[in-house]
């Protein structure tokens, strides 16, 4: 049997395993039962909380749609484009792309001229230089969505001072945008441009909404929207939105404080076999060389990568954890 046809048998294997997976991990039972008691239960209830909450699910479910369109669902290339606009660093899809072929082609050129194998240096290549980007780019989006989570209550907490002086909800977005520095303060800048040329308030949180897809700023924009349609007191909200998103990410740090060993773990585990690699085959070529050339081995290597992506896969969900 040939290299090739080992190749094919693998991922034909593990094609069948995904599916496999897909087909038997159907939605449960009994989670659609009780969604549906639930559903009786708010259509019939007296309660004002029973009523709110359903209020809140409705709000929740006519946003989904939006927000997966806005997530370019049914394009790559406005996906692309949703998440370079999220770094808040101004980069476009050419340049973008520019860059994965230059990483892509600069990796294939020093890994020939190292190893003299053409076809591996351009499969590791064109892995390289599509995974490089992606991770930088994501990097990126985190680090700016950390410091927007970390701004964000304060800027609740100044709407609330701003609403409860008299002042309305224009007035005191206006003031968060020239207030607050950092993506709070140029999101919210966003927003009061778009009032201001005659789009609604909710139509411009919506749009940041779906644009950043943080899950704080989406429970600011729906508590306004139930604000809107049950009324009460929009500043005291407000105020207990504040207090819920501060202890939301007093928990994230609690959670990311706990995890940090077995993070730390799973790195070392994980990159160590590819830096005893790496030093190996710099020292003596010749030693290690033979993974680059004899079939046998290259299908081991490749088996060997396999299985470790799937551990690594598994230890990241184990140390995963959603608020």
């Amino acid at each position: 049997m040939s290299i090739l046809q080992l190749l094919l048998f693998g991922g034909g294997l593990m094609a069948l395993m995904v599916v496999g997976y897909a087909a038997m991990s159907g939605p449960s039972a009994a989670k659609e039962s009780q969604r549906r008691l639930n559903a009786v239960r708010y259509r019939h209830s007296e309660s004002t909380d029973t009523k709110v909450e359903s209020q809140l699910k409705k709000a929740i479910a006519a946003r989904k749609p939006k927000t997966q369109a806005a997530k370019g669902s049914g394009s790559k290339i406005e996906a692309l484009e949703t998440r370079l606009d999220r770094t808040g660093k101004g980069w476009t899809v050419s340049q973008y792309f520019y860059a994965s072929l230059g990483i892509a082609l600069a990796i294939t050129v020093v890994m020939f001229l190292r190893s003299g194998a053409a076809l591996l240096s351009l499969i590791v290549g064109i892995l390289i230089g599509a995974g490089l980007p992606h991770m930088i780019v994501g990097f990126f989006i985190k680090k700016r969505t950390a410091n927007f989570n970390a701004k964000f209550p304060d800027a609740i907490e100044l709407l609330v001072r701003g609403l409860r002086s008299g002042l309305p909800v224009t007035e005191t977005l206006a003031v968060v945008a020239t207030e607050l520095p950092g993506p709070v303060g140029e999101e919210f800048k966003g927003i009061t441009e778009r009032i201001r040329i005659g789009r609604t308030m909710e139509e411009s949180l919506q749009d940041t909404a779906d644009r950043l897809g943080i899950p704080e700023f989406n429970f600011f924009c729906i508590t306004l929207a139930i604000q809107r349609e049950t009324g009460g007191n929009l500043a005291e909200t407000l105020s207990n939105l504040s207090e819920v998103l501060r202890k939301r990410s007093q928990m994230k740090l609690k959670i990311k404080a706990m995890s940090s060993e077995s993070k730390a773990s799973a790195y070392i585990v994980g990159a160590l076999p590819f830096i005893v690699f790496g030093m190996i085959w710099w020292i003596n070529p010749s030693y290690i060389g033979g993974f680059f050339y004899e079939e046998r081995l290259i299908v081991v290597g490749l088996g060997g990568l396999v299985w470790m992506s799937i551990g690594a896969f598994i230890m990241a969900k184990m140390v995963s954890f959603e608020i």
